[in-house]
């Protein structure tokens, strides 16, 4: 992968990121994500945010690579830190992390969020919290979507602050939207992901040690919910 070929589940993130938007990339590590899709003509500036200082060279060299210095600001900074007033930005990407983590960050920095961009988040599982967040703070679920690549299942989460929004539990737990369209991917995965409640159940049940029963009573009421999704 790099700044022409992007990897699959980067070219679905990239669909999402509304034409002649000022992105912000948090996360960004080669910042393979912003320089592609300037060099496409698709966003009109971009701040690509690294907290970590190999990856925040890796995407300045990405970006001069490219001559982008001008349409593209490179920053080493943690979270949405990485956003100044004067970039006007309209798009929030943070892909690649645990969805606690895209939780954390966007709580951490609320403060720079303005609350008209549009964010287009990738996270590696966690999701459930993440969507928990997204309804806690307003924001409305405008499109999921579920892909697998290398064996793995992936999920983008696009959302818009609109006010109060309600989603129940398997709501958060699957997806509102997922649950809707019930794609084969989406059946597949959590096929997938029953069988592993089962076995999850049977190790909890044969442990030595005691294992909270709250715990037990949690995967066994996530099983409940998978089963009936799936009848």
């Amino acid at each position: 992968m790099n700044e022409h070929t992007l990897s699959l589940r980067l070219e679905r993130v990239a669909a999402n990121v509304p034409a002649g938007a000022r992105l912000a990339d948090i996360g960004s590590d080669h910042g393979y994500l912003p320089v592609a899709l300037m060099r496409r003509g698709l966003i009109t500036a971009a701040v690509a945010g690294e907290v970590a200082a190999t990856p925040f060279h890796a995407a300045r060299r990405t970006v001069r690579d490219n001559a982008l210095e001008q349409q593209i600001s490179v920053r080493l900074a943690d979270g949405l830190a990485a956003i100044e007033p004067g970039d006007g930005i309209t798009a929030i990407s943070l892909c690649g992390m645990g969805g606690e983590t895209i939780r954390d960050i966007l709580e951490a920095g609320r403060a720079h969020l303005g609350g008209g961009e549009r964010l287009i988040l990738q996270p590696n599982g966690g999701e459930q919290p993440l969507r928990q967040w997204l309804m806690d703070n307003g924001y409305r679920i405008l499109t999921e979507e579920l892909l697998r690549e290398n064996r793995f299942y992936y999920e983008i989460i696009v959302a818009e602050r609109s006010g109060p929004v309600i989603y129940t539990d398997e709501e958060l737990y699957f997806g509102p939207l997922q649950m809707q369209a019930r794609s084969p991917q989406f059946l597949a995965k959590w096929q997938r992901m029953l069988r592993q409640k089962h076995k999850t159940l049977a190790s909890l049940e044969q442990a030595l040690q005691s294992v909270p029963e709250d715990k037990v009573q949690e995967v066994a009421r996530q099983a409940r919910w998978i089963t009936q999704l799936l009848a």
